[in-house]
Order: structure tokens, then C-alpha cells, then sequence
């Protein structure tokens, strides 16, 4: 028997520039080859946050897509999926058929860039909502939650994703010492897969409790990233010879030419913050080409990993749960957003929840 669900649910609407407003809007119907969900907790994204903040994009627009929940409807031509089922979403999976997929370049896969997960309006992800329809095409993203588990680990599935994809684009050999610039819940996710893979891992940020947690995750040095001397210091660490990556966490431009300036010739630096187009920045090109210092990016998830991924968090192997420092209510998204947004020497990872049991 069909689980009699409410015509209307609570929604955080995007109305404009930092205009979030908790609306009631249709529950989403499903077509028969869909699934919908019931959220239960959903992680604020620093993409989400520029989005809100920039007016990037035209509203009304449902946001939140680090998603996690309960399947409450399952269409009749889905298999594999149960109402009960406890899931991690993913609101971009690629075609993996094109151009750009057989270049293992998923991020540039029209499929991809289209979103597959709404509340209502333009799908935008929508886990800011009470439930969420989950396309076709997105299905193959879904990831089961083991009982052990909670739905706040589901819902950070997507972006330690999103760190491992950006680790394997490193060119790194055991013992290897790499930088993480950065110290918020992306970087220390960062430290922590770099550490656990056997990589000696240098990091910094400007606050001071946030270099301590770099130490508990597996950093081997947490420096001051205010310090004028950071480049030599980091020299010095590896004797003189260089990193051999970088890890830009931080949407800073100075940061950017230390990565490269603390690399050894060869090494590489990963931009992983730098998500607004239409920023420059100076690059001496002779140090890139002779030196063979190179800046790569990474940007979003990689589907293919996710089996990876998810024994990585479900195992504790990396125990996101510790990042969890902050939980609002649906009501209070506004809020949630402007802590992510503006995080204090005691914040981390922010949650939005709707009272899907989240935990």
C-alpha cells in the first residue's frame, strides 16, 4: 500500500540575492522511471553559498544538493529501489558515452551539467526542501546507507567525492609531501584521504583551532597561512627541494602563487576553490613551461567513485562526522548559510536537516 504523502512541503526558496524564504510549495511529483525522497539532512555547499550570494543564477530556484534521505515513492519502472530506503543523492551523473566522458572529464558532459534532483522551480539540487525528486538519469548516483550509518554521512558523500576525484589528479608517489592549503571541512577531508594514503601532509589556515584539527586529521606540520615566511618555511620542510603538490582550498589569489612558488619543478597545484569565472591572476608562463610547475583544476564529483567513496565514509576508514559542527532546522537556512558562509574558529560543517531522521 502506497504511503499517503502531503500535496505541500516546507521549501527554502531562492528569491534573489541573499533572499532565502521558507515557502510552501507542491510536494514533487515522480514519473514512473523516478524515485522521491524524503530529506533528511542536506550539507551547506560553499557552490550554494555564491550562488545565493552572487545572483549567478535566475530565481526561484530550490538549493541544496550535498542530499541525503528516505525513499517515499518509487515509480513503476524503477528496480533495485524500496520505499524505506535510506540514501545518499548525487544531483549530476554524466552520460559516461561522450566526448568528454571517454576523457574521463565528467564535469564537461552535457548530461552532467544538467541537475537531476529538484524540489520544484529549475532543478538546483533542492535538498533545502522536505522532499526531493530524484530523474531518471540521476538514479545511478544513489548510494544505500548502511544501517550502522547515518543519513549526516550520507549527505557528505558528495563532497569527499569531490576530494578524492581532485586527489587523483595528482601525480603523487608514496611519502610525497603535499600543502593543503586551508583548513576548513573540505581541507581537513583533504588531510585526512592524503594522510590515510600515505602522503606527508603539510597544512595551513589563519585560525588557530583549525590547525590543531589539521594535526588530529593526519597533518604532519599546521602553519600560520598569515605568515610572510610561508613560502620559505615550506621550502625548508622538504629540504630545500620543494612540494610536490599543492592543495588551494582557499579562494585566494596570493595563495595560489605560493603553491607555485613552494613547488619543486614538476610539481603541481591543484585549484579546487577558485568555482567564479572572470577571475585573473598573474602567471609567469616561463615557470610553467621551463620548470614544469603545473596548475591543474578539479571541479564537482566523479561518479565512477563512488563505490570508493562510499566505503571510505561508511567504514570510518575517513570519519566525516567529527566535521559536523552545526545542524539548523529547514526554517532557519538563512542562518545555516550565513555560518558557512562566515565559519568562527568553532564551526565546520553546517547541516540543514528537516526532520527525516537525520541521525
Amino acid at each position: 500500500m502506497a504511503t499517503v504523502l502531503p500535496k505541500t512541503m516546507r521549501a527554502v526558496v531562492y528569491r534573489g540575492v541573499n533572499d532565502l524564504r521558507v515557502e510552501e510549495v507542491p510536494v514533487p511529483g515522480i514519473r514512473a522511471s523516478e524515485v522521491l525522497v524524503r530529506v533528511g539532512a542536506c550539507g551547506v555547499c560553499p557552490t550554494d553559498i555564491k550562488k545565493i550570494h552572487t545572483g549567478s543564477q535566475p530565481p526561484p530556484r530550490i538549493y541544496g544538493h550535498e542530499t541525503a534521505g528516505t525513499i517515499v515513492r518509487v515509480g513503476a519502472r524503477v528496480w533495485g529501489w524500496e520505499v524505506g530506503d535510506r540514501v545518499g543523492l548525487h544531483h549530476h551523473v554524466p552520460c559516461l558515452e561522450c566526448h568528454f566522458c571517454r576523457h574521463r572529464a565528467f564535469a564537461q558532459c552535457e548530461t552532467y551539467k544538467r541537475t537531476g534532483i529538484t524540489a520544484g522551480f529549475e532543478p538546483a539540487g533542492g535538498g533545502y526542501a522536505e522532499y526531493v525528486r530524484v530523474m531518471e538519469f540521476c538514479l545511478p548516483g544513489m548510494v544505500r546507507i548502511p544501517a550502522k550509518n547515518s543519513l549526516d554521512e550520507g549527505a557528505l558523500l558528495e563532497p569527499v567525492n569531490t576530494v578524492l576525484k581532485g586527489i587523483r589528479t595528482l601525480p603523487l608517489l608514496a611519502g610525497d609531501t603535499v600543502w593543503v592549503a586551508g583548513a576548513g571541512p573540505i581541507g581537513l577531508m583533504f588531510i585526512g584521504m592524503l594522510a590515510a594514503l600515505g602522503f606527508r601532509v603539510v597544512a595551513s589556515d589563519l585560525i588557530g583551532s583549525r590547525r590543531r584539527l589539521a594535526r588530529r586529521w593526519g597533518a604532519w606540520k599546521a602553519l600560520d597561512g598569515a605568515d610572510p615566511n610561508l613560502v620559505d618555511t615550506l621550502r625548508r620542510l622538504t629540504r630545500g627541494r620543494g612540494l610536490d603538490a599543492a592543495v588551494v582550498c582557499v579562494p585566494a589569489d596570493a595563495v595560489v602563487a605560493q603553491a607555485q612558488a613552494a613547488l619543486r619543478g614538476g610539481g603541481t597545484t591543484l585549484l579546487f576553490a577558485q568555482t567564479l569565472r572572470g577571475r585573473t591572476a598573474p602567471v609567469d608562463l616561463g615557470v610553467v613551461c621551463v620548470d614544469e610547475k603545473g596548475l591543474a583544476g578539479s571541479y564537482s564529483s566523479d561518479f565512477t567513485l563512488q563505490k570508493e567513496v562510499a566505503r571510505w565514509v561508511f567504514s570510518r576508514r575517513l570519519d566525516v562526522r567529527p566535521l559536523i559542527t552545526h545542524r539548523f532546522p529547514l526554517e532557519q537556512t538563512a542562518d545555516a548559510v550565513a555560518l558557512a558562509a562566515r565559519p568562527t574558529g568553532q564551526s565546520l560543517k553546517v547541516l540543514v536537516e528537516s526532520g527525516g531522521s537525520a541521525g
